[in-house]
């Protein structure tokens, strides 16, 4: 049995379940799609093992911000993000990227 599975991830993007629940959506051309899903259609993100930046979806982070979603970038876990709703996600993926 193997112990460990190699991946292509250079980082994990943390996105607030509970936050994009209230939202219902909020990003996007329409407004309707969830933030961890727009962000896995933007270059270099996604949900497998073989993105350069992983995007998973995760329980309450305990923030909750009023109309926004919280995010943490594991490449600077001291630095939280609020990413209010109907924010520009490309611009936002081109700060995650560095």
């Amino acid at each position: 049995m193997k112990d460990h599975v190699r991946a292509g991830w250079t980082g994990a993007v943390l996105v607030c379940g509970k936050c994009s629940k209230k939202l219902d959506g909020g990003f996007g051309a329409k407004g309707r799609v969830s933030l961890a899903k727009a962000l896995r259609g933007e270059d270099g993100f996604g949900k497998g093992r073989k993105a350069e930046v992983g995007v998973v979806e995760v329980r309450c982070l305990g923030i909750c911000p009023k109309r926004a979603v919280t995010i943490v970038d594991s490449r600077t876990p001291g630095r939280w993000r609020i990413v209010p709703a109907g924010a520009d996600v490309e611009e936002l993926a081109s700060v995650l990227r560095g």
